[in-house]
């Protein structure tokens, strides 16, 4: 049996330090999959291997290695002006790569600025400064370089530097030497530095939720009474109830929690007592406080507004729904997109390719042609040179961040507009998405229908609701009370008061209707199609029921021991948020929106009439017909096109399962929505589904963008290299200079759009998409 181990690795800069710590955990016996994203620092192993095994390997590779936590602390940000300085003195190598800037610095003056300008002779105090910059930040570059090479037998980015510099000291270009190293030294500590403002983001997340809250609790062993009246301990009879200050992972499932005016809320909880407005734009991306009463649902790290209330807490700290969202998106980081897998693969074989190419490139052109090994004093290059150019261009830092940063950062995005993307390939499997179906109740109609007509086959009110209409509406919602469906809750809810007890002995069968005993009676509802089968009935109730229908409303059939007794209507209505979203979908790219519905034909025409957009209709479907139509659908994508599927989550998932992305509609952080679909509106309407769909597009064009960039700009150094146009310092100053503009490229994705409620920062401004 398998395995399965979850640690944070702490001390990694970039994406090859990534791959290099999975080649070499992978490499242990018993290991099955590795998967460590750089991100997070979130390292998932699975297999028949020992943690202390994976912990002993991650350290001889010269990493920091603990237990992950569940709910990760509050992270220390380095945002600010001089956050990079503060981010380089934070850690041993970034500090001593920092020495190394202070060293090289003069080095130049003295070695390369003074002697070009004809104040002064190169100086020993200048080779002397450049070797010292070399060893100073050139050493944990060079450490990391040979272990991997001793422990995978992997030559990284880290050893090529290293042989690059070796190789500029031999041919005494000191300076170059020390300033290559600096150069790369500072290079990755940009990248860690990016990549923790990345991170940031995400466990930005937890510490919107205070540590601390006021539990209503009993005065436990009060000193101020023990000995009073016999009470000898435990709760105090005298002090009664109390406020009690604790953190919120010791408060359990049931307990009350005082939350005043401007506080945030720490725990998932309904509210008992008071009325307020809370701000839950951090959640759902909704961009105005909620109005919120006793009995509403209240989530943790939402706002309160200007009233106290008191809530009874219904999940502890690690189940409420800003913890589910915070380990949803940490775990869906270690998933990678297609073209992110490419890339891995790509940069998996480039880099002992450059470093084949630059073996004959130092030995070819000097032993079949004759040209020169060493530089020429003249200034001409030697072809060694060249090939350690060649080492240093084979660096894939900025091929292999250019794809994760990016997608890490679009995940980010969504989750402070209240949409939780499940993974890289999720982003760009929304992106590719030119089709999108969507379910019909509870998706673009509010999912809450009311009962508009009930008639008896003996009504004696043709105008309106007899004695005997009332009966068939009470035996129906005598059965419907034992189900979950938005039209059995209409039927309840149209009870004024109940006449008969629950059904007993009820039994449901999906798309049809549900059966039971109601005061000795078989009581039969559903759909008119089972009616045409098992109930005889006249063609005037045909008639009058596909009248409805044509309206836009839902019939459903009562019968009573076997026999026809009446029927009810139902009718729905549509979302304002739904057209504006089909709308917008339409103009962001979507090319084919489609209705499902286990409704009729004439109901599911006059909502799709009232949403606009809406091309194509699929009714009286069965959730096995659901998934067909899905099926047929793709079918006809074009290549490389995707479809998406937008449902509530539970009802819908085998449909949200067939499609290519699974859209639910969160209901504020239902937690079987989450666990169902690969993209979660936690806001329960579609207005955030548009801008969700256009990051993802962003987010795509970045991707491609940032890889042409840097396979472009590796291609020019090539050629300037193989021409000895370049010099080593300019080769990796590209290097750097390419994997930065990459990353902060990626990054621009923080800001994508306009921000309601970012979970970053709390002063953001609009940015243009």
């Amino acid at each position: 049996m398998h395995r399965r181990h979850t640690l944070r690795v702490s001390g990694i800069d970039c994406a090859a330090c990534a791959q290099s710590i999975e080649r070499g955990v992978g490499e242990l016996e018993g290991v099955v999959t590795c998967a460590l994203n750089p991100q997070s620092g979130l390292l998932v192993v699975e297999g028949d291997v020992s943690e202390a095994a994976v912990a002993a390997r991650v350290r001889a590779l010269g990493y920091d290695v603990s237990h992950a936590e569940a709910s990760p602390s509050a992270p220390t940000s380095f945002a600010g002006a001089f956050g990079f300085v503060r981010y380089l003195l934070s850690r041993r190598e970034t500090a001593l790569a920092a020495l190394g800037v202070l060293l090289i610095v003069p080095a130049l003056i003295l070695n390369e600025g003074l002697p070009l300008l004809n104040l002064a002779p190169k100086s020993l105090v200048g080779d002397v400064l450049a070797l010292g910059a070399l060893a100073v930040a050139g050493f944990p570059i060079a450490r990391s370089g040979i272990r991997a090479l001793w422990v995978t037998r992997t030559i990284t980015i880290n050893l090529l530097m290293t042989l690059a510099a070796i190789g500029a000291v031999v041919i005494g270009a000191y300076s170059e030497a020390g300033l290559v190293m600096v150069l790369f030294a500072i290079g990755e500590a940009f990248e860690g530095y990016t990549t923790q403002r990345a991170r940031h983001a995400i466990e930005s997340l937890m510490a919107l939720a205070p540590d601390h809250v006021a539990v209503l609790r009993p005065c436990m062993d009060c000193r101020e009474h023990l000995g009073k009246d016999g009470y000898e301990g435990g709760p105090c009879p005298f002090c009664g109830i109390e406020e009690h200050r604790v953190p919120i992972a010791e408060v359990a499932v049931g307990e009350r929690v005082v939350v005043r005016p401007g506080e945030r809320i720490g725990l998932d909880g309904v509210i008992v007592e008071g009325e307020t407005e809370v701000d839950q734009s951090a959640i759902t991306g909704e961009s105005l406080p909620v109005p919120k009463r006793v009995g509403d649902v209240v989530l943790a790290g939402s706002l309160n507004g200007a009233a106290a209330i008191t809530i009874e807490v219904t999940r502890v700290a690690a189940e409420s729904t800003l913890a589910r969202i915070a380990r949803l998106i940490e775990q869906a980081q270690l998933s990678k997109a297609p073209l992110q897998k490419t890339v891995d693969r790509f940069a998996h074989y480039y880099t002992p390719a450059v470093v084949g190419i630059a073996v004959l490139v130092a030995t070819v052109p000097p032993l079949v042609l004759g040209q020169p090994f060493w530089n020429a004093p003249d200034g001409t290059q030697g072809w060694f040179y060249r090939a350690l150019e060649l080492l240093v261009i084979a660096c894939p830092c900025a091929l292999v961040i250019s794809t994760p940063v990016t997608l890490i950062s679009a995940m980010a995005r969504a989750a402070q507009r209240g949409v939780l993307l499940k993974g890289s390939a999720v982003v760009e499997a929304l992106a590719r998405a030119r089709a999108i179906a969507f379910d019909k109740t509870g998706t673009l109609t509010l999912g809450a229908p009311r009962v508009t007509r009930v008639r008896a086959v003996d009504c004696t009110n043709p105008e309106g609701w007899c004695e005997r209409c009332e009966d068939v509406l009470a035996l129906a919602g005598a059965v419907e009370q034992r189900s979950e469906h938005p039209l059995a809750r209409a039927v309840v809810a149209a009870l004024e008061k109940p006449r008969y007890a629950p059904a007993e002995s009820v039994v449901a069968r999906v798309g049809e209707g549900v059966r039971g005993r109601v005061n000795g009676h078989e009581v039969v509802v559903g759909s008119h199609a089972l009616f045409d089968r098992l109930f005889p009935h006249s063609e005037a109730v045909c008639s009058e029921t596909r009248a409805l229908a044509a309206n836009g409303h839902t019939t459903l059939m009562v019968g009573v021991d076997g026999r026809y007794a009446g029927y009810i209507a139902v009718a729905d209505t549509v979302r304002e948020s739904s057209r504006e979203a089909l709308r917008d979908l339409r103009a962001a790219g979507i090319q084919r929106m489609v209705m499902l519905t286990g409704d009729t034909l004439g109901a599911a025409q006059h909502i799709a009439q009232q949403v606009g957009e809406v091309d194509e209709i699929h009714a009286e479907l069965l959730p096995e017909d659901k998934v067909n139509t899905l099926r047929a659908l793709r079918a006809q994508q074009p290549r490389g096109a995707t479809i998406a599927m937008v449902g509530d989550g539970i009802n819908d998932a085998p449909a949200l399962a067939a499609a290519d992305v699974g859209i639910a509609m969160g209901g504020a952080g239902t937690a079987q929505a989450m666990e169902a679909a690969d993209v979660v509106l936690m806001k329960d309407d579609l207005s955030q589904l548009p801008f969700a769909y256009r990051l993802s597009r962003a987010a795509l064009r970045t991707v491609r963008f940032n890889i042409a960039f840097s396979v472009g700009l590796k291609l020019a150094f090539f050629a300037l290299a193989l021409a000895g146009m370049s010099t080593l310092w300019l080769a990796v100053l590209a290097d750097v200079g390419a994997s930065l503009l990459v990353t902060l490229n990626g990054l621009r994705l923080l800001r994508y759009g306009t921000p309601h409620a970012p979970l970053i920062s709390r002063k953001t401004r609009p940015v243009a998409a």
